[in-house]
């Protein structure tokens, strides 16, 4: 069982009450707005995002680009075939080009659809990235690690830090 100091969590969207009450129950809440870009610093992580934009997935994956890194995490949240399923590839490599980078790095579960939630959860696997895959993926992978920025994205699903 993880105590539940070490569950950190963040939402731009916690009101002051949701804030108080997370830290009642001893969770920690992140002082601000990472934009998903949020370390696992060597310890295995586990993120729940369900629900949130390809951009906050991107940018975790950025914070944790390198085999060492990945191989840590663990996601709950959308199912990165369906991204790459409904966007054109040329607007998935260039807004989210670590979801497309990593995407023959990372095995990944569906969660079972339930009949009451099919509008809601009909979306959400677990993720996570074996080490021997990520070792596979050609050396030039892991070179380009560029943050993202996403100047020319229409879509973009993410509260950006400050606003």
């Amino acid at each position: 069982q993880v105590p539940p100091a070490r569950c950190a969590l963040f939402d731009p969207a916690f009101s002051a009450r949701e804030a108080a009450a997370l830290r009642a129950l001893g969770l920690c809440l992140l002082p601000e707005n990472e934009e998903g870009k949020h370390g696992v610093e060597g310890a295995a992580t586990l993120f729940y995002m369900v629900h949130c934009g390809k951009a906050l997935y991107n940018n975790l994956l950025w914070s944790n680009w390198s085999p060492a890194a990945l191989s840590k995490l663990v996601i709950i949240g959308n199912s990165f075939r369906g991204i790459e399923e409904r966007l054109l590839s040329r607007i998935l490599e260039r807004d989210y080009s670590y979801i497309a980078k990593v995407l023959k790095g990372v095995e990944e579960v569906a969660l079972p659809s339930h009949p009451r939630y099919l509008d809601t959860f009909n979306d959400t696997s677990v993720h996570w990235f074996p080490l021997d895959k990520l070792q596979e993926l050609s050396p030039e992978v892991w070179d380009f690690l560029e943050e993202p920025m996403y100047q020319d994205c229409e879509d973009l699903e993410i509260i950006r830090k400050g606003e």
